[in-house]
């Protein structure tokens, strides 16, 4: 059997074992759309596709339906931050469901009420873990999947490495997702080989032709190296990996003793996640509104340190399955 041939694959019926990941703010329709139609599986984030992007959320996944006939997910960030928006991912999910999606990947909580809702429609779920402990809360509401999100991943990345996390995780006998690190062919054929069922990779799709992101962006992903990639905690109050700038350096990474004070007891802990949320979704709507600049948060992962170039999404998923076809003979 081909590495490619995973129980991912299976369960979704695509081609290859590649999730282009859920990114705020650089989810947007055609890059979600050009994942799928090459044979792997776009994911939405609906907060970007909205807020961002600009699309109804309907009319957003019809833009992504006219564009592939093939199946896409979305990620749901189940963590109570309000009931206005446990209400409105709800509604999100609704939709999603009419609209033919079956595949949803849940972060930051508790999935049980994901679980409940998509099941009876056939829906699959895989949430996001960075460790033993939360894939055990998560599998006790019967996720089908893990997306194991290591210390080499943008966004907000997990404390172990692949290799440890897959250690770690490997006995629950669940289908696993590498999330982080991947940015070339060999890293993804590693992956493969070392007993993941997938991999879901965000940094290397922001570097492609379809990614609406600016040139600065994706001139920057090309320019870094793994060690310009510096962990933040000013953008929402959790560590987040961004590309070292100028404008980094300036405010530096770290929240104030107060703000730190109030992430440690849990209601003031809930509105500073509201607080921090809001201002990122202002702060990333101006910088997809305005093009990028030197000043915005780059998120990134270490995969930078792999990816030479600027290319079409089909292009890449086609160039690592070659590869793997090529060397697991």
């Amino acid at each position: 059997m081909s590495l490619l041939d995973t129980p991912f694959t299976k369960q979704l019926g695509i081609a290859y074992p590649i999730i282009c990941g859920p990114m705020y703010p650089s989810s947007n329709p055609e890059l979600v759309a050009a994942v799928s139609e090459a044979g792997g599986i776009g994911i939405v984030q609906p907060l970007s596709l909205v807020y961002v992007h600009g699309y109804e959320l309907r009319a957003g996944l019809k833009k992504i339906k006219a564009l592939t006939s093939k199946p896409f997910g979305m990620n749901i960030i189940v963590e109570q931050s309000s009931r206005l928006y446990e209400k409105r991912m709800r509604e999100a999910i609704q939709i999603a469901l009419e609209e033919g999606c079956r595949f949803f990947i849940t972060s930051l909580g508790n999935p049980q009420w994901v679980v409940e809702t998509v099941k009876p429609f056939g829906g699959i779920i895989y949430h996001d873990v960075t460790s033993k402990r939360w894939a055990e809360k998560a599998i006790k509401h019967h996720v089908d999947g893990l997306i194991c999100v290591n210390n080499r991943a943008g966004g907000h990345a997990g404390a172990l490495s692949m290799e440890a996390l897959y250690q770690e995780l490997k006995e629950f006998k669940l289908p696993l997702v590498c999330a982080g690190g991947i940015g070339d062919e060999n890293d993804f054929i590693h992956a493969l080989k070392m007993g993941y069922a997938a991999v879901q990779m965000g940094t290397r799709f922001i570097a492609s032709k379809e990614s609406l992101e600016s040139e600065d962006y994706k001139q920057a992903i090309l320019k870094a190296t793994e060690r310009d990639i510096v962990l933040t905690e000013r953008v929402t109050g959790i560590p987040l990996s961004v590309i070292r700038t100028p404008y980094v350096d300036k405010v530096g990474t770290h929240i104030s003793p107060l703000a730190r004070i109030l992430f440690k007891y849990r209601l003031t802990k809930r509105w500073m996640r509201l607080w921090y949320g809001w201002r990122a979704v202002r702060q990333f709507k101006k910088s997809a509104l305005h093009g990028g600049a030197s000043s915005d948060y780059w998120q990134a992962g270490k995969s930078v340190h792999h990816i030479q170039e600027i290319e079409p999404a089909a292009a890449i998923i086609k160039r690592f399955a070659e590869f793997v076809r090529k060397n697991s003979e």
